[in-house]
């Protein structure tokens, strides 16, 4: 009796379990790219404004760390990151605004 198949169906079984099913972004990343946040922003490295992980590493310290950031993504600011200012981001709710902060506190 061949157990091939046996096998190979046992394999395959326990890489599907080792192996995520998709490659989605995580959450606060993929809110990010559907509100724009990426065309000033990357996560490694600065683009017009900072990137994401010099965000965190700068703020990851202060014990109001989440609702500064969510103040200054809801609000925008100028002048901490150089001379190009952030601009408001109205479309922005409050919850969506927390959980960019969040995860870009994540990031440090």
């Amino acid at each position: 009796m061949n157990r091939l198949p046996f096998y190979a169906a046992a394999l395959a079984a326990a890489w599907a379990l080792c192996v995520p099913a998709s490659a989605e972004p995580a959450p606060g990343l993929a809110l990010a790219q559907q509100r724009n946040c990426m065309s000033c922003h990357a996560e490694k490295r600065p683009l017009m404004g900072p990137a994401f992980r010099d965000v965190a590493a700068k703020y990851a310290s202060r014990p109001d760390a989440i609702a500064y950031l969510t103040r200054k993504i809801s609000d925008g600011g100028a002048g901490v990151w150089g001379r190009v200012p952030m601009p408001a981001n109205t479309q922005l709710t409050p919850d969506d605004a927390h959980a960019l902060a969040t995860w870009v506190l994540s990031l440090k």
